[in-house]
């Protein structure tokens, strides 16, 4: 009898190792205590190539962006723009003097860069203005601050020594981070040559403890945000060579508005637009009244989507998600609330959690076969997918270095979105689409998560028997 009851229990299972064994060496992973969710299976004709408990809630870490591109697109379509205004209840005398406040309504564009705001300069100066008799107003209405939710962000508002970590806001520029140039001086043993990317005017502090070194000698340089009583300072320390060309360093401000409101009036200075009472931040919408005196355009939806996912964007990620809240001052809880109604209407979807379109929250849950759920609903929409897709990476030609490995059949037959997390356990997952040696288009995803107990996880532990199993799919079919 036990012999029999062993049989029977084998040939239920028989089914389930079948479908694991198309993840075989990525199975292995679960014997060092890894949680794993994996599946990968043919979008025409339906067939399953392999499975580990597709239906498992984990982290998916930045693969979440792939819930806010689909989102996006589903809500406005690739060719949306976003607009950021220059406004005014006044209008420019005959002299060019504008008597009110001059306010910069931020209209959401994820990728508002200091080229915008030039743009809006130079659009102000010809429209008339020389001269603000008022204030500069940043107005971030729409959402902004946003409350952190996340320690990276929460800890980025006092010191940070990374851009990724930036906070977020309806009128923020450049990512929410700051820009310092760092040049050698002529002569070795002087202090480095260290300015504003922006503006020759002073826009962020600077603390220079950089040292210039003779022809040769090699640039290490070390750089913090910190935020002091007089405001953002740039702490930059170590060494650059006389014959080093310069170097660009990107830190996340403490105040993405008042970053941008910093620029935006060296930038009016600088054209020889004087602002009378300086420049301040307000969360007032502006009045229906005022007229717009100058305005940009953001890049296509589907150019942004490529640049979120392609760098695995946070600012960019949770700024689309917060414009999909209807209501304004949303945070990323309803922003996250947003990108779940989406996801209600996916069919076959099943449970998802998300609190942030960027995955940095690791409260974000979904499973594999969530994942590729979303994959083939974007697949089936002829007019988004091409946009969708393209937002994807190439091994073999996308910009993350890390994922140039394994096999060339791996390297020029999938596009990929990965995800990273550190804490509070390490995460390593990835979805997206793989092209079969006979031309039929598959959906996989592969969610990887660490425990308090597991060991150390890099990207070559899954990637690299990721790869072998979905080369061995690509080949086979």
């Amino acid at each position: 009898m036990p012999r029999r009851l062993l049989l029977g229990v084998l040939l239920m299972l028989l089914p389930l190792f079948a479908q694991a064994s198309g993840f075989s060496r990525l199975g292995e992973l679960a014997d060092k205590g890894f949680l794993i969710g994996a599946e990968a299976r043919l979008l025409d004709s339906g067939e399953a190539l392999g499975a580990i408990e597709p239906e498992r809630q984990l982290s998916p870490a930045s693969v979440s962006k792939v819930y806010l591109a689909a989102a996006a697109l589903d809500r406005w379509g690739p060719q949306h723009r976003f607009t950021t205004h220059l406004v005014s209840l006044a209008d420019p005398d005959a002299d060019g003097v504008l008597h009110g406040d001059l306010v910069l309504d931020g209209g959401g564009d994820p990728m508002l860069t200091s080229e915008d705001l030039w743009r809006l300069t130079q659009r102000l100066h010809q429209a008339g203005v020389r001269r603000v008799e008022g204030q500069l107003i940043v107005s971030q209405w729409r959402y902004g601050p946003v409350e952190c939710i996340t320690t990276d962000r929460c800890q980025a508002h006092s010191r940070v020594a990374n851009a990724y970590s930036a906070l977020l806001s309806s009128a923020g520029v450049n990512h929410g981070s700051w820009c310092v140039s760092v040049a050698p001086a002529p002569e070795p043993g002087d202090p480095a040559r260290i300015t504003n990317c922006d503006s020759q005017a002073p826009i962020v502090g600077i603390d220079n403890r950089v040292v210039t070194q003779p022809d040769d000698s090699g640039t290490r340089l070390n750089a913090e945000r910190v935020l002091r009583d007089s405001g953002d300072v740039m702490v930059v320390s170590g060494q650059i060579s006389t014959n080093a060309r310069p170097r660009s360093i990107y830190r996340a401000s403490s105040d993405p508005a008042r970053q941008s409101a910093a620029t935006l009036l060296a930038m009016l200075e600088q054209a020889g637009i004087g602002v009378r009472d300086g420049a301040g931040v307000s969360a007032t919408q502006p009045p229906a009244e005022a007229r717009s005196l100058a305005e940009v355009e953001s890049e296509p939806l589907q150019e942004l989507l490529l640049r979120t996912l392609n760098h695995s964007n946070n600012f960019m990620a949770d700024q689309l998600a917060l414009n999909l809240v209807a209501s304004p001052r949303a945070g990323l809880v309803e922003a996250g609330g947003a990108l779940e109604t989406f996801v209600a209407g996916l069919p076959d979807h099943g449970p998802v959690t998300l609190r942030s379109g960027s995955g940095l929250t690791p409260e974000n849950r979904t499973s594999a076969a969530g994942v590729t759920a979303l994959l083939e609903s974007m697949y089936r929409r002829p007019a988004l997918f091409p946009s969708f897709v393209a937002a994807l990476q190439s091994p073999a030609n996308g910009v993350m270095r890390f994922l140039r490995r394994g096999s060339a059949t791996f390297q020029q037959h999938v596009m990929l979105k990965t995800g990273t997390l550190n804490q509070p356990v390490a995460v390593r997952a990835v979805g997206g689409y793989f092209r079969t040696r006979g031309g039929q288009w598959g959906v996989f995803a592969a969610l990887v998560n660490g425990t308090a107990t597991t060991p150390w996880l890099n990207w070559r532990q899954v990637l690299d028997p990721l790869a072998a199993d979905l080369e061995a799919m690509i080949d086979a079919h």
